[in-house]
């Protein structure tokens, strides 16, 4: 299947969610388990009321088949978003935040609500974050030049919506600078 245009140079918002399910996370599983041997690593018995650190799609399976709840990552919290939308809106750079934000908070809020506090809250907060590091990640266009961009802290979602855009831009960029020096 042929790919529209714009995502011939990023990759698939599926793929990227992919991606990120390689990304550990904690559980306490509600049964025991022996030693779970996987091509990438092993992953450690499971010992209730003990946490273990999974991969997050297992995390997703044991979850949904009611083998686990998932130990809400701190960076998922009112009080840290709060605190990132703050820096958002008071600092030029991006605030810091996991490299799969986005793709790993959909994943935990669509499966596993119940281990979430303030869900209600989460979710607002996280639109409220996404909308003005969009706002940003737009104004950074106002210094963009032809050799560099600098915008560190983007998730990996934000490069890829961002980067056809700017990948067409710095070639126009290029191409006119090259007329230019031409003449």
């Amino acid at each position: 299947m042929a790919l529209p245009r714009a995502y011939q140079s990023a990759f698939t918002p599926s793929e990227i969610e992919f991606i990120a399910n390689e990304q550990k996370i904690k559980i306490i599983p509600n049964v025991r388990l022996p030693a779970i041997h996987l091509i990438q690593e092993d992953v450690q018995p499971f010992r209730p009321p003990l946490t273990a650190e999974v991969f997050v799609w297992m995390a997703l399976i044991l979850k949904k088949e009611n083998k686990c709840t998932i130990v809400c990552p701190e960076w998922l919290t009112v009080e840290h978003l709060k605190k990132r939308q703050e820096e958002e809106e008071s600092h030029e750079e991006f605030s810091k935040l996991p490299f799969h934000y986005m793709e790993l908070a959909q994943l935990l809020i669509e499966t596993a609500p119940d281990d979430i506090p303030n869900v209600g809250q989460i979710r607002t907060l996280l639109k409220n974050l996404r909308e003005t590091r969009q706002v940003k990640a737009r104004m950074g266009l106002d210094v963009l030049d032809d050799k560099w961009l600098g915008m560190n802290n983007l998730s990996l979602m934000e490069i890829n919506e961002i980067r056809p855009f700017f990948s067409k831009a710095f070639e126009e960029m290029r191409r006119l600078n090259i007329k230019d020096k031409g003449q």
